[in-house]
């Protein structure tokens, strides 16, 4: 299994750049040994394509790089279809930089025109005209050009033409033997297991957003909460889980969520709503970064017999759970990010 300390891919070290797109580099922005794909969640699978780049990097005395893309291709072809993300871009970048070490990070928008180009074109204009690319890395389900044409073998003839290496990497298999994959992780999230899902992807599943102002229900029972909508991100199994949340200052704070639709409020939208231990400051229109750990329980409508709302069963569930969640932290630190 890929090891997620993989900090030392490359020795150089120098801070991460983010490049939105592949036009009007200059020669110093260009020649970079990258790896290459979707690469959503950024999960040990692709670490070990990076790696294989970064092999590349060394052995060429190139910057490593890595090429995605801004917006998923999902995102034109199933306009309408379920939420998938498991990083926003930022994230994405914030990744790259703290597990793998890259120094350029390529965000190609995907829009009409690059869904339009073909495998050849692809290459032609984007990996050499653009990035001028020395080396490619990519996995063994690597598609390119428009109606996914392009596979490893084709990547390996044009390389040959234009004067670029490629190296294709195998699966990478978890610890139980199976192929690591981001479907496999949302798959684990959906049916509430985050902690093979994070084994998966080598840290906790985090969900990033805004604190939004709810209906302040929470605050008038002695538990106020964060609120932040799910947007694209995948949506995890709705439940009450133990998480972990870091402020734009910096601190890391344990806490207790509930993400859904909140069968008691009536609030439909799945969204985030975390209650973070030993804190009682205003956040609201900051950005938050918060963990799920664990799968606490499933959401539950705290109603009495006569079908109105029971507040007196909702608080002693949240100090069961909070309780719980304190519990489940203690596993998990700086030494044992994924539990």
């Amino acid at each position: 299994m890929v090891s997620a300390n993989s900090r030392d891919y490359h020795p150089s070290m120098k801070p991460l750049r983010v490049f939105h797109g592949w036009r009007g580099l200059t020669p110093a922005e260009r020649g970079a040994a990258v790896a290459v794909g979707k690469l959503d969640g950024l999960h040990l699978g692709h670490q070990a394509v990076v790696a294989e780049a970064s092999a590349a990097a060394r052995r060429l005395g190139a910057p490593l790089g890595v090429v995605s893309f801004e917006t998923h291709p999902l995102k034109l072809f199933d306009p309408g279809g379920q939420p998938f993300r498991l990083t926003t871009s930022r994230q994405f970048a914030r990744v790259a930089e703290r597990l793998v070490g890259v120094q350029r990070l390529y965000l190609l928008p995907f829009g009409q025109e690059m869904a339009d180009l073909t495998e050849r074109l692809f290459v032609e204009r984007v990996l050499v005209g653009g990035l001028r690319v020395r080396h490619v890395a990519v996995g063994f389900n690597f598609v390119f050009g428009k109606d996914r044409a392009g596979t490893p073998d084709a990547l390996r003839r044009y390389g040959d033409e234009y004067g670029f290496s490629v190296s294709v990497l195998d699966p990478v298999r978890s610890e139980e033997g199976e192929p690591i994959s981001s479907s496999a992780i949302r798959a684990l999230l959906r049916s509430g297991d985050p902690r093979s899902a994070a084994k998966l992807l080598g840290r906790p599943f985090a969900i990033e957003g805004v604190v939004a102002k709810g209906r302040q229900l929470g605050r008038k029972l002695g538990f106020p909460t964060a609120n932040v909508d799910l947007g694209d991100y995948v949506v995890p199994k709705l439940g009450v889980y133990a998480t972990r949340t870091r402020l734009r200052d910096g601190r890391e704070l344990g806490g207790v969520a509930n993400l859904g639709q909140n069968p008691t409020t009536g609030i439909v939208d799945p969204r985030l709503e975390v209650f973070l231990f030993d804190f009682s400051e205003e956040i609201y229109g900051e950005t938050i970064e918060t963990d799920l750990l664990e799968f606490l329980r499933p959401e539950v409508a705290f109603r009495d017999a006569s079908g109105e709302f029971d507040v007196q069963a909702l608080v002693a569930q949240m100090h069961r759970d909070a309780a719980e969640a304190k519990r489940v932290l203690s596993s998990f630190g700086p030494g044992n990010p994924v539990g």
